[in-house]
Formats: C-alpha cells, sequence, structure tokens
C-alpha cells in the first residue's frame, strides 16, 4: 500500500523511517505508462520506492498551461499503488514555496538558455530548483528521470555533479507508443487528426538516426517535419555539446501541433564530427 504525505513534517518522518536504499521518481501528475516505467525501474534498484506529485508554478511560462494542467491524483495514486510505490509526497505550492516566489532559484548556466531555454524562458531555473529542493526533502541515493526530456535530464545531471549533492541520476528512455509517439501528459490535447500530424515527428528522428553524417541526419529528419510547425530541429553531442560527433550524439525537435507543444528526441551514431552546432530553427 503507498502511503501519502503532504507535508514536509510527515516526509522527514516518513524518510526517517524509511530502512536501505531509497529512489525517488518525481512527476507532476497525470501519471501515464511513462511514468509506471520510471517507477518500475526504481523498483528494480533501490529497496524504498518514493514519488512525488507537484505542478511546479515556476517552471510554467505566463503564456503556458499551469492552470490547463490535468491532475488526476486519484487515478496517480492508483498507478502507484500497482507499481509498489512506498511513499507518495504530494505537496501544495504553499509547502513547497512556503514563503512564496523563491528569491534565491538555481541558475542553469549557458545549456539552459538554449533549445527548450531559448523558447521558454526561465524555464529550466523553476525545473532545476524544485528539483533541487525535493531531492533536499527527500534525501534518495538513487533519481530517475525519462530521456523524452532529455535537455532537463542534463541539466539536472550538471547539477548534481556541480552542487556536489551526492545523488545518482538515472536516465531511463523514452516509452512510445505503439505507432511511435513518444508518450506525454499532452498527448491528450491532440485531436484525432492532430494526432496522426504528431507521428511526423518521430519519423523525423528515425530518418535522421538512420543516417550517419551530421547534415545528412538533419536533411533527412527535416524531410519528414514538412508542414510541420517546427520550433527547433537540432543535432549536438550526447552530453548536449554544440559540436556532435564522432560517435554517440543526440537529435533533438519541437513542434506544434494545433495548440499543443511536443518535443521528442533520439539517439544518434555519427560517423564524422561536425564543425559547428547543428540547429535547425523554426
Amino acid at each position: 500500500m503507498t502511503a501519502v504525505v503532504r507535508t514536509r513534517e510527515e516526509l522527514a518522518a516518513a524518510r526517517s523511517a524509511a530502512r536501505g536504499s531509497v529512489a525517488v521518481v518525481m512527476t507532476m501528475g497525470a501519471l501515464h505508462e511513462g511514468h509506471a516505467t520510471l517507477l518500475r525501474e526504481a523498483r528494480k534498484h533501490a529497496d524504498v520506492v518514493l514519488a512525488t506529485i507537484f505542478v511546479n508554478p515556476l517552471q510554467f511560462g505566463p503564456n503556458e498551461d499551469l492552470a490547463r494542467y490535468p491532475r488526476t491524483f486519484d487515478a496517480d495514486l492508483a498507478v502507484c499503488a500497482a507499481e509498489g510505490v512506498d511513499l507518495l509526497f504530494a505537496p501544495t505550492p504553499e509547502v513547497m514555496y512556503p514563503h512564496g516566489q523563491p528569491q534565491v532559484t538555481v541558475h542553469p548556466g549557458p545549456l539552459g538558455e538554449v533549445l527548450e531555454g531559448a523558447v521558454r524562458p526561465g524555464h529550466f531555473a523553476g525545473v532545476l530548483t524544485v528539483v533541487g529542493k525535493l531531492l533536499l526533502l527527500t534525501r534518495p541515493d538513487l533519481a530517475f528521470f525519462g530521456e523524452k526530456d532529455y535537455q532537463q535530464l542534463t541539466l539536472i545531471k550538471a547539477m548534481v555533479h556541480d552542487l556536489e549533492l551526492g545523488v545518482e541520476i538515472v536516465g531511463v528512455p523514452t516509452v512510445r507508443e505503439p505507432d511511435g509517439l513518444a508518450l506525454s501528459s499532452r498527448n491528450r490535447y491532440l485531436s484525432a487528426a492532430e494526432r496522426e500530424t504528431a507521428l511526423a515527428l518521430s519519423r523525423a528522428l528515425r530518418a535522421g538516426a538512420a543516417r550517419r553524417e551530421p547534415a545528412a541526419v538533419l536533411a533527412a529528419a527535416r524531410a519528414e517535419l514538412a508542414g510541420v510547425d517546427v520550433d527547433y530541429l537540432a543535432l549536438r553531442g550526447a552530453d548536449l555539446s554544440e559540436d556532435p560527433g564522432p560517435g554517440e550524439a543526440r537529435l533533438l525537435v519541437a513542434a506544434r501541433v494545433g495548440t499543443t507543444r511536443l518535443i521528442d528526441n533520439l539517439p544518434v551514431h555519427l560517423d564524422a564530427a561536425a564543425t559547428t552546432t547543428e540547429e535547425e530553427p523554426a
């Protein structure tokens, strides 16, 4: 049975009572199979699995969907129970930010200002601030994050390394629908026709990943995105450095389908190094 705690005091007491290794999976709720996969991976590697559900206002821009973001706590709790979560921390904004808007936040550095950061200014400062706070509150040995939010995962790893937070960050491959669409809580906003259009993102990534030279990777991916409102298509190093290859790289895309903004990415193996940042704007 999954125990639910909502205050810092309840969390501290439950965490102090935990025995053995502890893994945390941080979510904003609206749980789907992608989240369930993270919970299963955590269950494999730790004695105690702790999940969090918190819709973090700091990471939403002024024109983004904070109020619209789905809140499905009862269904989320059922997912946690089915996946063997021991403890669920579900705070309110007042619990997470008892003094109101934080005056000090975690700055993501240069990587937080490109790709998603360029489209969503301030987003990653909000993400890293809440992740840092939750790591300090939950004190896990391991924390599991999905590769679908690859830039977020990369920045969290950098924060934990640079600030010496003493947590192992584990990335878990993106979970997809049978048709290739990356699982996301925002998929529920797509109409049937929009969902068909959205499949262009995963097709583009697969087409690009089949190539081995940077220009060919981007050209193959770009050809699949005709008619899609693309924010960016980018080829970067596995650590999101500007010069990809040779070796492992990452192909990333963000696009708008109707009113819904989607992101996706895939690993790419390059046979030749690029000499400049490989990125295609909208």
